[in-house]
């Protein structure tokens, strides 16, 4: 597997990586523990080296989970989680945000205790709370960083302009920002052109929209109670019959390539910065392997040029999340 290094920083990760949210949160097929480690592990075997999680998966099971799966690669792979949210210890769910210094710093222990590891390799918050400055939140990472219990500092789904408040009083690794053929937000609201300017490696989440756009979802696809894209406007089925123009375009290039969709969509991201790395999520080996093969995929500049000019003139129906969770997004 390619390795790429996030923005300036000496933070090598494989250029492709996996998101572990959805092992066992979120969707209606969650994978049971042992299952989630031995595919952790198979991807280790694989070249994967950088793993995401979040104290919100679950909450709190996805990163032991992670922490049992990578301890013994531990020295050879890089962990990222994140903190932000107030969860209700009864249950289990989100009251909303709070990044208060006094409890990242819970946030970190806990975490670093799940995951039974010394040092949390890329802290994120994971998103920007109203509530306290990020200059605030910067310092305490910051701490934390020179206690050693923190290696590396990002963001989650931050403007532009708390980007670069963060940065001055702590350097930000890394962001991370849902980025797709169907999600361009990063393109024309300043995030990519924060990561260039102050060295910042960008993390694209939900790289294959959140599944679709590997072609395996239509308007006829039934979605079930318990799976989170049920209330997301992208996936009403006439949302999803439109927004099938980006699945065709993908796999008329995929034909070409003899790749699939999800390929193709993934070393589309792969090729639009040096320091852009996917995390796809998925629950079966075959798909992961098949995501793993999208690095070794060229893209010419005749085939971007294509991409772009097509994708340019399709347009995507619907938000990405419903109003509530939009404005948390971009602070």
């Amino acid at each position: 597997m390619q390795k790429r290094k996030l923005g300036n920083s000496n933070l090598e990760v494989s250029a492709i990586g996996f998101g572990c949210m959805g092992l066992n949160f979120s969707y209606d097929h969650s994978l049971s523990r042992e299952e989630s480690i031995n595919l952790i592990r198979h991807a280790v075997e694989r070249g994967v080296t950088f793993f995401d999680t979040a104290e919100i998966y679950g909450p709190f099971t996805n990163e032991e989970i992670v922490g049992e799966a990578l301890r013994p690669t531990r020295a050879q792979v890089v962990i990222a989680t994140k903190f932000g949210f107030a969860i209700d210890s009864k249950s289990g769910k989100s009251t909303g945000m709070d990044s208060r210094p006094e409890h990242i710093r819970k946030v970190c222990d806990a975490s670093l205790k799940r995951l039974g590891v010394e040092v949390i390799d890329l802290f994120y918050q994971h998103r920007v709370d109203p509530n306290v400055p990020i200059e605030d939140v910067a310092g305490a990472v910051k701490g934390l960083i020179s206690e050693g219990k923190v290696r590396h500092f990002g963001l989650s789904e931050p403007g532009a302009q708390t980007v670069r408040r963060a940065h001055a009083v702590q350097p930000v690794t890394a962001l991370q920002n849902e980025y797709s053929l169907w999600t361009r937000g990063p393109e024309t609201n300043g995030i990519l052109e924060a990561c260039e300017e102050l060295g910042i490696g960008l993390v694209a989440y939900s790289p294959l929209g959140k599944g679709f756009l590997t072609g395996a979802m239509n308007k006829d696809t039934k979605i079930g109670d318990n799976d989170f894209r049920k209330n997301l406007p992208r996936f009403t089925p006439e949302a999803m019959e439109k927004n099938q123009a980006l699945v065709g375009l993908l796999k008329r290039i995929a034909d070409e390539k003899k790749a699939t969709a999800a390929q193709i969509a993934l070393a589309w991201l792969l090729a639009q910065k040096p320091w852009i790395v996917p995390i796809p999520g998925t629950t079966k080996l075959h798909r992961l392997e098949e995501n793993l093969g999208a690095a070794n995929i060229e893209l010419t500049g005749q085939d971007l040029s294509e991409i772009k000019r097509a994708a340019d003139g399709i347009q995507v129906e619907g938000e990405r999340y419903p109003a509530h969770l939009m404005a948390t997004t971009g602070r």
